[in-house]
């Protein structure tokens, strides 16, 4: 036994982020993601600017203690206009090279705009709506528009690489999870490490809403079993879910259990701290 473990200290905390996607979608949303912010349940969430109502809504970002962050959209037309396509059409485009870069770059630009617009301040991360962040041409233009920015304070960046996932999980998932991935993580993470950008260490969180699928708080303490410092958490909350919200009763659900007195006692249970990113990557910076 250790002398601090004989002196009864208390143990090292490991931090974790907890990252809520679809802020915006709608007011069910975006009600659950201040809720758990309020708790200290998320450290961050991911802003989708275009939604119709996100004027309006990002007034209750002000004052979280959370990282904010664009979730950058190329696949839902959210009523506006520019390039917009079905995620398998964005995916064929991009690794062929036929994806038009001027109307990507105008995308980037115009939601980059949105976001200063409408939370008042640069994006403390960027990510994206399926994980578009990370595909070929996208990945180029983004990295060039936030260095032509944001040289004075980088954002950090998701790296969707999976983390080691428990063998209770269905096999499935655990595939979807490496596929993810897959489809550009490491380049994404190599070229904006050479820019200075830094980002989450391990990932976890996707789960198929499609297939069935073990109950949300037994794949999230799953995934916990796992966790280690730096690792990043998405999750899609939603106290209510109106007819035309996709995945709603999984969204729900997953509100239900991140708000809930059992999962607070399992982050105490397993030393885990919800943390920003922002915060411990500055301080690393400032170690070094």
């Amino acid at each position: 036994m250790s002398n601090a473990a004989q002196r009864g200290a208390a143990p090292t905390l490991i931090p974790i982020v907890f990252c809520a996607d679809d802020f915006g979608l709608e007011a069910g949303v975006d009600q659950a993601i201040v809720a758990l912010a309020q708790l200290g349940r998320i450290s961050a969430t991911g802003c989708l600017v275009q939604a119709p109502n996100f004027a309006q809504s990002a007034r209750a970002l002000k004052g979280l203690p959370i990282d904010l962050g664009l979730h950058l959209n190329l696949t839902e037309r959210l009523g506006q206009t520019g390039l917009c396509l079905p995620l398998g059409q964005l995916l064929l485009r991009s690794y062929s090279g036929l994806l038009a870069k001027q109307a990507v770059a105008e995308q980037i630009e115009r939601q980059l705009d949105l976001f200063e617009k409408h939370v008042g301040q640069a994006p403390d991360f960027i990510d994206g709506h399926l994980h578009v962040h990370q595909f070929p041409v996208v990945r180029e233009l983004l990295l060039q528009a936030v260095l032509r920015r944001y040289a004075h304070k980088l954002p950090w960046i998701r790296d969707t690489r999976a983390a080691p996932l428990s063998a209770q999980l269905p096999f499935m998932q655990r595939f979807k999870a490496q596929l993810i991935g897959a489809l550009g993580a490491a380049k994404l993470t190599r070229q904006a490490k050479r820019l200075g950008m830094q980002s989450n260490q391990g990932f976890a969180g996707a789960y198929d809403f499609d297939r069935p699928h073990p109950a949300y708080e037994t794949m999230l303490n799953a995934w916990l079993e796992q966790a280690a410092s730096h690792m990043l958490f998405m999750v899609h909350p939603a106290t209510q879910a109106s007819s035309a919200l996709a995945f709603g009763a999984d969204r729900v659900e997953e509100y239900r259990v991140l708000s809930s007195d059992a999962f607070a006692a399992r982050l105490q249970q397993g030393h885990l701290q919800i943390t920003r990113l922002s915060a411990l990557l500055a301080h690393h910076v400032h170690k070094t």
